[in-house]
C-alpha cells in the first residue's frame, strides 16, 4: 500500500508543474530562468551543499551523500515555493507572484555505504509579456505587437552514491530534461495576426559527484565536495500554428501544425567545489563556488550573448546546544548567493544575488518542515533593461521512513 500511496503522489505532482504561474523578463532567453531548487534546509544557506552530508535529508547538490543513507530508512520530500516580484525600468514599475511545487524527491540504501535517490522537479521556467509599439515603414500608422512566452523544462532523475573508507565519497547523477516552451506572437493593425510556436526539447544530461572527509572529531569536523556536470545537447522541435484576420473579419489559416527542427540547445560544462566546515557542536558553515563554461557553447544569438557564469555562496547553521526545549531542537540558518549570471545584453552583464534566513522545524523525530525567506534581485534598470526585486517563501517537508522492518505481533 505505501509504494502505491507513493506512486500516486509522483505522478499527481507531474500534473501540479503545469500550473505554474511566473512572469520574469529574462526567461525570454534561452530555455528560461533555471529553478534554482535545494532540498532540506540548504535555501536556508544560501544554495549551498557540495559539502554537506546531512543525516536524514536528500541532497540534490551533490549525489555522493547517498553512499550515507541508514540502513532500513527511507527518505523523501517534497518542496513549494512562492515568490513575490517587482519588475521595472526607468520608467515603469509592476508586482507579480510566482508559485509552484518545487520538488519531489526520494532516496532509499541499496546496502550499507550504497544508497539510491530518483525525483522530478522543474529545470527551467518561462513566463514573460511583451508589448511592442511600432510604425509602419513610409508611413504614421501605428501597430502594435504583444509577445508573450510559458512553459519550461521538467527533470527527472536517477542517482546513486557510494562510500569507501568512511571518507570518501562518490556518486552519479543521470537526468533526463524534457518539456516545451510556447511563445505566442499577435499583432494589432487593420488586421490581426496571430503566431503560435510551441518549442519542444529533450535529453540527457550526466553529473558525477564526489566528498572526502578531511577531519573529523567529537566536536570538530572539515569537508570537501566537487560536482562535474558534463556538457550536454538537448533535441529541439517546433509545431507552428498562425493565422490572419482581416478587418471584415474573414480568416486566413498561414500555417498549421508546420513541424519544424529547431537547432540543438546546448548545455556547458560545469564544475563546482564546496568547502563545510563544523566549527563546534553547534555550528556549521559552508561555502560553494561553481563555474558553467558557456563561451564553449555555440548558440544562435540575437542582440545578446552567453558568458561563462560564475556563482557564489555562502551558508551557516546555528543548532542549539540545549535540546530540552523545542526551541532547542529547531535549526537556524543565514546565508549568500551572488551569481554573474550568463547572458550579456548590450554590454550588460545580467548578474545576480539573494540573502536567506531559514529554519528547520522538527514536526517529530522522522518529518521536518524547513522554511526559508530570500530577498534578491535580478538584472539592471541601466542601458534600458529591466530589474527584477523579489521576495521568496520555500517550504521544504521531509520525512524518515522504516522500510523493511518486520511487524512485530503480540
Amino acid at each position: 500500500m505505501k509504494k502505491i500511496q507513493f506512486f500516486l503522489f509522483f505522478i499527481a505532482t507531474v500534473s501540479c508543474f503545469s500550473q505554474n504561474d511566473t512572469s520574469t523578463p529574462y526567461s525570454l532567453f534561452g530555455l528560461g530562468i533555471e529553478n534554482k531548487t535545494a532540498t532540506g534546509g540548504l535555501t536556508g544557506l544560501g544554495n549551498t551543499g557540495i559539502a554537506q552530508n546531512n543525516e536524514g535529508e536528500i541532497n540534490l547538490f551533490n549525489p555522493a551523500t547517498l553512499g550515507n543513507i541508514k540502513l532500513k530508512t527511507f527518505l523523501y520530500e517534497f518542496g513549494l515555493n512562492g515568490m513575490y516580484s517587482t519588475i521595472k525600468t526607468h520608467d515603469v514599475s509592476e508586482n507579480t507572484y510566482d508559485y509552484n511545487i518545487s520538488h519531489v524527491v526520494m532516496a532509499f540504501p541499496i546496502k550499507k555505504n550504497l544508497g539510491m535517490s530518483f525525483g522530478l522537479l522543474p529545470y527551467t521556467k518561462v513566463g514573460y509579456d511583451i508589448d511592442i509599439d511600432g510604425t509602419t515603414e513610409g508611413s504614421n500608422e501605428a501597430y502594435l505587437t504583444r509577445i508573450t512566452g510559458s512553459g519550461g523544462l521538467n527533470k527527472v532523475y536517477v542517482a546513486g552514491g557510494y562510500t569507501l573508507f568512511d571518507k570518501l565519497s562518490l556518486g552519479v547523477d543521470l537526468s533526463y530534461l524534457f518539456g516545451s516552451i510556447n511563445q505566442e506572437t499577435n499583432v494589432y493593425y487593420d488586421y490581426y495576426v496571430n503566431i503560435t510556436d510551441e518549442n519542444y526539447y529533450r535529453g540527457m544530461k550526466l553529473k558525477a559527484g564526489l566528498q572526502y572527509n578531511v577531519f573529523k572529531s567529537e566536536n570538530k569536523e572539515i569537508t570537501v565536495g566537487t560536482v562535474v556536470e558534463l556538457p550536454t545537447n538537448l533535441k529541439g522541435s517546433q509545431e507552428r500554428n498562425s493565422y490572419k484576420t482581416s478587418s471584415n473579419g474573414t480568416s486566413t489559416v498561414l500555417d498549421t501544425d508546420e513541424e519544424n527542427d529547431l537547432d540543438d540547445f546546448e548545455l556547458p560544462l560545469s564544475f563546482g567545489v564546496g568547502l563545510t566546515t563544523k566549527l563546534n557542536a553547534s555550528l556549521t558553515t559552508s561555502f560553494d563556488y561553481k563555474k558553467l563554461f558557456w563561451d564553449d557553447t555555440d548558440q544562435l544569438q540575437n542582440n545578446e550573448r552567453y558568458t561563462n557564469q560564475d556563482i557564489y555562496a555562502f551558508g551557516a547553521e546555528y543548532s542549539p546546544l540545549n535540546k530540552n526545549s523545542y526551541l532547542g531542537n529547531v535549526k537556524y540558518r543565514f546565508g549568500l548567493n551572488y551569481n554573474t549570471g550568463f547572458l550579456n545584453i548590450s554590454d550588460q552583464k545580467i548578474d545576480s544575488y539573494f540573502a536567506s534566513i531559514g529554519l528547520g522545524l522538527p514536526l517529530s523525530n522522522r518529518a521536518r518542515l524547513n522554511v526559508a525567506y530570500s530577498y534578491g534581485r535580478e538584472g539592471t534598470i541601466q542601458d534600458n533593461l529591466v530589474q527584477e526585486n523579489y521576495h521568496k517563501i520555500t517550504l521544504n517537508l521531509s520525512f524518515i521512513g522504516n522500510w523493511f522492518n518486520k511487524r512485530k505481533y503480540q
